[in-house]
């Protein structure tokens, strides 16, 4: 278990804005994600967690081992921390071959124990074969996974990874994310991931911490997160929401029903508790959730006719950007709409949420 609790202020200057990172987090075993755009704040807690950054206030504890103390003027440095750093750009010694890099990082073990360890490391990383080169004469991929078995030689208490995937293909991140999925089913230990990329945040994460400016503004469980942001900002930082002003005009507890109005066109969704008549929200909804149907004479219940603006394809099928809105569609499904000037949204009512 690792515990944080860091206050670290940037002043403004005549050329930069003023900063301030303020978090407290708890992190136990398997993935945790520190999600959010870039200049949030979550390099700077790796940095601060890891001892290349001191903190103004606040207090680090690793399994009760107490790295940082503000107040007690206790700060132990990078070394003595067992922090295994896998940084943006990997930072493996240009000088020295992959094996003596990943030597490097076991140098306080004994001889025959550091031996067997590194040997082991470059097996397990399918290294073997490319141990003798120098960081110049490797892939990107071969670059990453070197930085984490370096990193994970030592046994840390915790493992530190900022933005591994950055500047992978897809198939190297594929192969990064199977490698990483095995790390964290073999290493029972704390393992904390920077990224600003939802998919790969989705697709590890046992526990997301979204950073704005700063500042922790959610947490949980990365499907809990996507099904329920708790406001407009975080809902626009995971960049996978239609977000509509709309009006409350209706609410019925006993129903289970509410009606709102979107561009004078009123739509029905379950009740929202905590608004009332009148209340000027946001509606978010997911652009897989929605329905498209063709162009019909007389509309039904949840029914929106729209002009399509443009049709773009993407990994997963297509995407159809109406006035205001999106809509993704599987591809099978898109060839089988007709390609009017203008087409019908239908609303799920069970997929509409007020933030």
């Amino acid at each position: 278990m690792m515990e944080a609790r860091i206050r670290k202020k940037f002043r403004s200057g005549a050329d930069s804005s003023g900063f301030t990172l303020d978090v407290h987090l708890r992190v136990g075993n398997g993935i945790t994600v520190l999600f959010g755009p870039s200049g949030a704040g979550k390099t700077l807690t790796l940095d601060a967690i890891a001892g290349f950054s001191d903190p103004d206030e606040g207090r680090i504890l690793l399994d009760d081992r107490i790295l940082f103390d503000a107040a007690a003027k206790v700060n132990l440095p990078p070394r003595e921390r067992a922090c295994g750093y896998v940084f943006q750009n990997y930072a493996l010694f240009p000088n020295m071959t992959l094996r003596e890099n990943i030597y490097f990082a076991a140098a306080h073990l004994p001889r025959v124990e550091r031996h067997k360890r590194v040997n082991e490391a470059l097996e397990r990383f399918a290294l073997k074969d490319v141990a003798g080169r120098k960081p110049n004469q490797l892939s990107g991929g071969q670059k990453q996974r070197g930085s984490i078995a370096r990193a994970l030689v030592a046994e840390p208490g915790v493992l530190l990874l900022d933005e591994p995937s950055r500047g992978l293909d897809a198939l190297l991140r594929r192969d990064l994310y199977d490698v990483l999925r095995e790390v964290r089913s073999d290493y029972q230990a704390p393992i904390i991931l920077v990224t600003h990329d939802l998919s790969e945040c989705l697709e590890l994460a046992d526990h997301v911490l979204i950073y704005r400016d700063g500042q922790i503004v959610q947490s949980g469980e990365a499907p809990a997160i996507v099904e329920s942001p708790t406001s407009v900002e975080v809902a626009r930082m995971l960049g996978i929401f239609n977000l509509l002003p709309v009006e409350i005009l209706a609410l019925d507890p006993g129903r289970n029903w509410s009606k709102v109005r979107w561009n004078g066109m009123d739509i029905e969704g379950p009740y929202f508790p905590g608004h009332f008549l009148g209340d000027k929200v946001t509606l978010s909804v997911r652009p897989a959730d929605l329905k498209v149907v063709n162009r019909q004479e007389k509309l039904a219940g949840n029914q929106v006719a729209v002009p399509l603006r443009r049709v773009v394809n993407t990994a997963e099928g297509v995407r159809l950007d109406f006035e205001g809105i999106s809509v993704e569609l599987s591809q099978s499904e898109y060839t089988t709409k007709t390609d009017n000037d203008s087409w019908v949204i239908e609303f799920p009512a069970q997929a509409l949420r007020v933030l």
